[in-house]
C-alpha cells in the first residue's frame, strides 16, 4: 500500500489518495490526471519549449561577469581582469573561461535593470510575476503535471535536492515557492530532501513535496517489482496505467542522477573548481560557498534531465552566495569570483554544451540573473555593495537570437547607456518563448491579469 497525503486538501474532500492493488479509491490519481488533460491549455498556444531559470542569489556583479570594462579606472574595472570570447571584440570577466568560448551560443544583456538594490528574489518572484514563482504562471496555464507522463510542469531545485548535507533552501529575502495571486495549487514541485519515510511501504507526504527522494526511489522500485512479479498490472486502462507510471515510473527516474553516464556526471562536476571556500574562517557564508561548489553542477544536470522528460519550467537556485561585500559574512570580489564564478562557469557551460549535443538548443531557454547588480566602485575592503541600476543577464537557447551583446553600459558600468530593459521585459521574453501570445489570448481559461501582462510585457528586443 502506498498512501500519499494531500495535506492542504486542494484536491477535494479526501485526505488520502490510496494507491494499492491499483484500485485507486476515492479521488484517485487517475482522476486527477484525467482532469488535467481536460483543463490544460490546448492547441497552438503552448509551445514545445522549456525554461531553466538559474537565479544567482545575492546579486552578482555586472563588471566581473559579462561587462569587465577594462578601459575604466582602477577601482571600477573588473578586479579579476578579462578574457576574450568567441565574439570578436567582446570580453567577459576572467573566471568565465568556458563560457567565453561559448559566447556564440549565448546573448548578454548589458543594459538590464532590476530597479533597486534590495535583497529579494524579484526576477523570479515579485511584482512582475504577481507575487508568485514565474513557473507557477506557466503551470497555471498548462496544468500542474503533464498528461502523458505525470511529470510536474514547474519544479524548484535547491542544493538539498542533490545533496542531503546542504543548507536548507529557505531565505529571509523571499519564498521561491510563493504563488502570490496565482493560487496555492500551483506551487513548484520541490524535491528538497530530509523527509521521513516509513519502512513498511506506507509513504505519507504532501502531493506537492518530495521530502526524501532517495528513500522514495528505493521503496518505489521495490513496490514496482512486487506488482510486476505478481502480474497485477494486467487489464489497466490507459489512465490508470499512466497514474501507476506517474508514481512508479518516469517521474521518479528523472530525479535519479545515478542513471546518468559517469562521463556526463564528471562533465558537470563543480567540486574540483570550488577550492578552500568550505573551510575559510574569514567568511560566515562559507557553508553556502561549499554548497554552491558541491551542488551547482548536479543541479544543472538534474534540470537537463527534467526538461528532457517534459518539465516546462525549472527554477535553480544556489544558496545565498553572490553578495560580495568583503565583510565578516561575504568574500571580496577576487576571492568571491573564485568561489562562485568558477563553479558557475563550469556548470552553465556544461549545460549549454549538453543541450546542444542533444539537439535541444531551440527547445530549452536558459536564463541566468540575480536580484540586482553591484556598485560601480569597489569598496575599501575589495568588495562591491548593493546596486539596482544595472545588473548582469545571460540567456542561451530557446530558439532566440544568440551570439550577441544587447545594450551598453556607461563608462563606470553604473547604469545603461543605451535603452534599458527591465524585469517586465525579461518576463515578456519568457512568456513569448513558452507561449504563442496571440493564440493564448483566445483561451478563456487564462486569468485576465495574466493575459493582460502577457500582452503588455514587451520582450527584450533583438532576441526574438
Amino acid at each position: 500500500m502506498l498512501n500519499v497525503y494531500d495535506g492542504d486538501r486542494r484536491y477535494g474532500r479526501r485526505d488520502f489518495l490510496k494507491i494499492g492493488s491499483l484500485g485507486l479509491g476515492g479521488l484517485t490519481l487517475a482522476d486527477l490526471i484525467a482532469g488535467r488533460e481536460a483543463t490544460a491549455a490546448s492547441g497552438q498556444a503552448v509551445r514545445d519549449k522549456a525554461v531553466v531559470f538559474l537565479f544567482m542569489h545575492g546579486g552578482p556583479s555586472q563588471v566581473e561577469t559579462f561587462d569587465p570594462k577594462m578601459t575604466a579606472p582602477s577601482g571600477i574595472r573588473s578586479a579579476t581582469g578579462e578574457i576574450k570570447t568567441a565574439i570578436p571584440g567582446v570580453t567577459y570577466g576572467s573566471t568565465f573561461e568556458k563560457l567565453a568560448a561559448l559566447a556564440d551560443r549565448t546573448s548578454i544583456v548589458r543594459s538590464f535593470v532590476t530597479g533597486d538594490g534590495r535583497h529579494d528574489i524579484k526576477p523570479i518572484v515579485g511584482k512582475s510575476t504577481f507575487g508568485g514563482n514565474l513557473g507557477s504562471i506557466y503551470s497555471r496555464i498548462v496544468g500542474q503535471n503533464r498528461s502523458d507522463n505525470g511529470m510536474p510542469t514547474n519544479v524548484l531545485l535547491f542544493p538539498k535536492a542533490v545533496d542531503e548535507k546542504a543548507m536548507p533552501g529557505i531565505s529571509t529575502f523571499g519564498k521561491f515557492d510563493s504563488t502570490g495571486t496565482i493560487g496555492s495549487a500551483y506551487q513548484p514541485f520541490t524535491p528538497s530532501g530530509g523527509g521521513d519515510l516509513k519502512a513498511d511501504m506506507k509513504l505519507t507526504l504532501p502531493m506537492n513535496r518530495l521530502n526524501d527522494r532517495r528513500g522514495l526511489l528505493t521503496r518505489l522500485d521495490r513496490l514496482k517489482r512486487s506488482f510486476d512479479d505478481n502480474g497485477r498490472r494486467e487489464g489497466l486502462d490507459r489512465i490508470r496505467e499512466q497514474a501507476f507510471n506517474t508514481i512508479l515510473g518516469g517521474v521518479a527516474d528523472a530525479f535519479d542522477l545515478s542513471k546518468e553516464d559517469p562521463g556526463t556526471i564528471a562533465r558537470y562536476d563543480t567540486r574540483a573548481v570550488s577550492p578552500e571556500a568550505a573551510t575559510d574562517p574569514r567568511w560566515n557564508n562559507r557553508k553556502n560557498y561549499r554548497d554552491n561548489g558541491n551542488t551547482l553542477g548536479k543541479l544543472m544536470l538534474l534540470a537537463r534531465r527534467l526538461v528532457e522528460r517534459g518539465c516546462g519550467f525549472i527554477t535553480v537556485t544556489t544558496n545565498f552566495v553572490w553578495d560580495m561585500h568583503a565583510d565578516v559574512n561575504n568574500a571580496d570580489m577576487i576571492t568571491g569570483m573564485n568561489y562562485m564564478g568558477r563553479p558557475f562557469d563550469r556548470a552553465v557551460s556544461a549545460f549549454i554544451e549538453d543541450i546542444h549535443d542533444r539537439g535541444l538548443e531551440d527547445k530549452v531557454l536558459l536564463v541566468c540573473c540575480g536580484e540586482m547588480g553591484r556598485t560601480p566602485r569597489i569598496n575599501k575592503k575589495g568588495g562591491r555593495d548593493h546596486w539596482g541600476n544595472i545588473a548582469p543577464l545571460l540567456l542561451s537557447g530557446g530558439g532566440l537570437e544568440m551570439g550577441q551583446v544587447i545594450g551598453q553600459s556607461t563608462r563606470n558600468v553604473g547604469e545603461p547607456l543605451t535603452r534599458p530593459f527591465y524585469i517586465d521585459n525579461l518576463v515578456g521574453t519568457v512568456f513569448n518563448t513558452l507561449f504563442d501570445i496571440g493564440e493564448l489570448r483566445l483561451n478563456q481559461g487564462v486569468p485576465r491579469d495574466i493575459a493582460r501582462a502577457m500582452e503588455n510585457y514587451q520582450p527584450i528586443s533583438g532576441l526574438l
